[in-house]
């Protein structure tokens, strides 16, 4: 009877750790000032150094989730963008997610 409890109980660990947290556009919206400085600008490039600012609307939530974890985690390098990542918690890059994917492209 033990190891069934165990089992179960390690199956619901799994199953909810595995389930990615729902994003809240308009929460994300809120979230997302600081990125409308620099992606909310149609073909903005940046001054220093040089390079096209990658558009943000319309694109799949679960990429944005997956760029900004790898920022978060120095994946991806980028000055800006990886102090940006750092402060989000796991919820608030759904959030922002959700934002982005709603925007018309």
């Amino acid at each position: 009877m033990r190891s069934i409890l165990a089992a179960a109980a390690c199956g619901l660990l799994v199953a909810s750790s595995a389930v990615p947290a729902a994003g809240d556009a308009t929460a994300g919206r809120a979230k997302s000032e600081p990125c409308l400085g620099c992606h909310g600008i149609p073909s903005y490039n940046n001054t220093y150094p040089t390079y096209h600012v990658p558009k943000l609307s319309g694109q799949h939530a679960d990429y944005i989730v997956a760029a900004l974890k790898a920022y978060r985690d120095g994946q991806r390098k980028h000055a800006t963008m990886n102090v940006q990542a750092m402060s989000m918690s796991e919820q608030d890059m759904a959030d922002i997610g959700a934002f982005w994917q709603g925007m018309e492209k």
